[in-house]
């Protein structure tokens, strides 16, 4: 897939920096500092509550921050800083920069009552406004992508969970974000459907897509990643290539959480 970049050569496409998030008096991300390259995969991995899906979904301006500053492309998301005070973009921005990310959730979010390809061309027809034939034959092609070609007029209910990520998988791709967010999207899945979907997401780092996931598939975690992020309590504890994982100052922290980690192979069969 072929990224578009506006920001100058060297120049991280993700930058965070000491990024604060609270729901009330609860301080969630404790300031956070986070930076990616393009074509890099980077995976979140942590405890239940350390702050992972919530810094994804401040990534993507689902979630308000109240500290710190996102970075996305080298264009600051959801906030400005203007004679010292901390501004929210209007709306219109906001939109804008959320289109610069795609994002798969842990549920599938299709719509019911549309087909597959019905789903994946919304979002072409209406934020792109791509003509209906361009925006079919590009549904298509991400469709066959994910391998449900053959199931692009049938219905949500009529697939299977891991066909219908994958359909929400291509819906998201099939939009050219610069950056793809991934939480936690074989947590709903039975297990023999895990690895249909963990190999999608394979194909489409081998491809350079970058990605920013969250994850308890440890096994595939460190196949996939550039670089693994440990975050405990609302902080980054470690993060380092995955070889260096389990030589790091947190050795016992580390040794602990993952045991508790479900290493899942990927099933490399073709699955219809």
């Amino acid at each position: 897939m072929t990224q578009t970049s506006t920001a100058p050569n060297g120049q991280a496409l993700l930058d965070i920096r000491g990024l604060h998030k609270q729901y009330g008096k609860l301080e969630v991300l404790k300031g956070v500092d986070l930076t990616m390259q393009r074509g890099n995969v980077v995976t979140l991995i942590g405890s239940s509550g350390s702050g992972k899906t919530t810094l994804l979904r401040c990534v993507n301006m689902l979630e308000e921050f109240q500290g710190g500053q996102i970075l996305l492309d080298g264009e600051s998301i959801g906030y400005d800083e203007v004679n010292g005070k901390r501004v929210r973009h209007a709306e219109k921005v906001i939109a804008r920069h959320r289109a610069m990310t795609g994002m798969a959730f842990q549920q599938f979010n299709l719509f019911p009552h549309l087909t597959a390809l019905q789903n994946v061309t919304l979002g072409l027809l209406k934020v792109k406004k791509l003509h209906k034939d361009e925006a079919v034959a590009l549904a298509e092609k991400w469709l066959e992508r994910v391998g449900l070609f053959e199931r692009r007029d049938h219905y949500p209910g009529q697939l299977s969970g891991g066909q219908q990520q994958r359909v929400a998988i291509a819906r998201a791709i099939a939009m050219n974000p610069s950056l793809m967010l991934f939480d936690e999207v074989t947590s709903a899945l039975d297990p023999e459907l895990v690895g249909e979907v963990l190999n999608v997401i394979k194909g489409l780092a081998d491809e350079g897509m970058t990605m920013l996931l969250v994850t308890h598939e440890m096994r595939f975690a460190f196949e996939v990643s550039d670089k693994i992020v440990f975050m405990n309590q609302g902080r980054i504890e470690e993060q380092g290539p995955p070889r260096n994982c389990s030589n790091t100052r947190n050795r016992r922290v580390w040794r602990n959480f993952s045991r508790t980690l479900v290493f899942n192979p990927i099933n490399q069969e073709k699955h219809s």
